[in-house]
């Protein structure tokens, strides 16, 4: 016959041994509410609007400026980034001058333009 059982069952008993003194702590009695004179803790009020800050005016500024802001900033994917929390990607780089708009007609990607 082996030792093996013996090798489990000694931790096995010693946990079952800790598990139940454990339970045997006697739980916390709560004051009795039908008693006038049983110790309540005190009330506190903490107000809703304590953290309230005043709505401060804005500076305008023109759409284009506005645009232009956005699009340094990332576009809308800054403010998706900002949204969910995630760490921000580097900034664009800033082009040295204006791209001047192609007079060619755009040709959507994969369709046509060619044989391969």
């Amino acid at each position: 016959m082996s030792h093996q059982p013996v090798r489990w069952l000694i931790p096995a008993l010693l946990l079952a041994g800790a598990t139940l003194a454990a339970a045997q702590v006697a739980p916390r009695t709560k004051p009795d509410p039908l008693d006038a004179g049983a110790a309540v803790p005190p009330a506190a009020y903490s107000s809703a609007l304590a953290q309230y800050q005043r709505h401060a005016e804005q500076p305008v500024m023109s759409w284009r400026e506005a645009n232009e802001t956005v699009n340094r900033i990332g576009g809308w994917r800054a403010y998706a980034r900002e949204a969910s929390g995630s760490a921000p990607a580097a900034a664009p780089p800033q082009p040295a001058s204006p791209a001047k708009p192609s007079m060619a007609p755009a040709t959507p990607a994969g369709h046509g333009g060619g044989t391969k």
